[in-house]
């Protein structure tokens, strides 16, 4: 095949000492490609094997790419450059996708459907291919996660490596992830820019050979990852939750100092309501901070958050969490004067307002804390560019 020819699809296999299993692979696809009248290649890209991988898929008749940076997003990305094909398929080289169904994954790209397929795995999933966590915990949490962040459920399976999309679709993905991660950007990204997603059931098989998967890494990755895309949706919308609900627990104890009877349980709301309250106003300063400064934030979002932006956003955190903190503080005085008047010396009655004391100094500490930090980083941001422009000056001084 002349290497300037037309291809249909290319289909991109990430490799990492995958010598037992690339080569069966390389020649399903090939199969698959005869089969169905699909002009395509098959582009290995090895990512640092140590083994026979790179000659085994050679020999098997695919094309080898090597790409030095470590990392599965990585070697997806270096294959995406790589490839030729009007469509790109992705897969991984353990043969536990059957690209015998590449046709099937194609073919609502071929034929103008969809600008990206997915090929879900869970129907054939089973203890011998999925491992419990992965299957019943793993995935449907990333997915459920993923949906937040696109904006709707758009697939079962969002975790699933077997993929078809059009090439030139690259361009509105933006994608930049290096490592598992890569799966999430590439969903999330291209909901967000309207291109149309379908999913088709493709199976899923044993691995020949190991698992390259570090489950508990790989999977703060992707929760990293998900909450810089979609910090409004994972950190502002729980913040103000629990903002609401540590309020509503502390206005419970002061009308129930003693806690409120459950049964024959005794429940104290107050104790709660000081960390729900700490807890979602540092997911919301965090939200929002990402919200703002996130270049991958749908513009409307940044949008609502742009007062982060504002040269006296961090001065006003200062003012207003030293105020909370100095109410708080006059609160513990009150409360001390009115256990010295308590002759009784029980305090059972002003838990509420110990609470409230407690929590104003806490989150007013924390929102003071956030700003002093705001300052001294848009100090320093405000000098980079400076000492840049003295370095330059320097250097073409004679």
């Amino acid at each position: 095949m002349a290497i300037d020819e037309p291809l249909d699809v290319s289909v991109v296999l990430p490799c990492l000492n995958e010598e037992g299993s690339v080569g069966l692979c390389v020649n399903e696809a090939r199969e698959a490609f005869a089969a169905s009248g699909l002009r395509g290649e098959v582009v290995v890209v090895d990512n640092g094997s140590t083994d026979a991988s790179a000659d085994v898929a050679m020999m098997s008749g695919g094309r080898v790419v090597e790409e030095a940076r470590p990392g599965y997003g990585s070697a997806l990305l270096a294959g995406f450059e790589a490839s030729r094909g009007a469509v790109v398929v992705m897969a991984d080289a353990d043969f536990t996708y059957d690209l015998g169904r590449i046709p099937d994954l194609v073919g609502p790209v071929i034929e103008g459907r969809a600008d990206l397929v997915l090929g879900s795995r869970l129907d054939a999933a089973t203890r011998g291919t999925m491992p419990f966590l992965h299957r019943f915990v793993g995935t449907p949490l990333l997915t459920f996660l993923t949906a937040r962040a696109c904006g709707r459920r758009v697939v079962s399976d969002s975790q699933s490596g077997f993929r078809a999309f059009r090439r030139d679709a690259l361009g509105a993905m933006g994608l930049t992830s290096t490592g598992m991660e890569l799966a999430s950007e590439m969903l999330i990204n291209s909901a967000r820019a309207g291109l149309r997603i379908q999913e088709v059931q493709t199976g899923y098989r044993p691995r020949i050979g190991q698992s390259k998967l570090a489950t508990w890494s790989d999977g703060w990755r992707h929760l990293l990852l998900i909450f810089m895309l979609a910090p409004d949706l994972l950190l502002i919308g729980p913040g103000v939750a629990l903002l609401v609900a540590g309020s509503a627990m502390l206005g419970v104890s002061f009308f129930h100092p003693t806690g409120v009877q459950i049964g024959s349980i005794v429940w104290q709301p107050v104790f709660f309501s000081g960390i729900a309250l700490v807890l979602g106003m540092e997911a919301m300063l965090a939200g929002a901070v990402l919200a703002h400064t996130s270049s991958v934030t749908p513009s409307g979002v940044g949008q609502r958050f742009a007062f982060v932006g504002k040269p006296n956003f961090p001065n006003n955190c200062v003012r207003l969490g030293v105020a909370m903190a100095l109410l708080g503080l006059a609160l513990n005085v009150l409360l001390f004067f009115l256990w010295l008047g308590d002759k009784s010396r029980t305090t059972l009655s002003h838990f509420g307002l110990a609470s409230l004391s407690q929590s104003l100094i806490i989150v007013g500490g924390t929102v003071a804390t956030f700003g002093i930090l705001s300052r001294f980083q848009r100090a320093r941001a405000a000098q980079e560019p400076a000492k840049a422009k003295s370095t330059d000056t320097k250097a073409l001084r004679p």
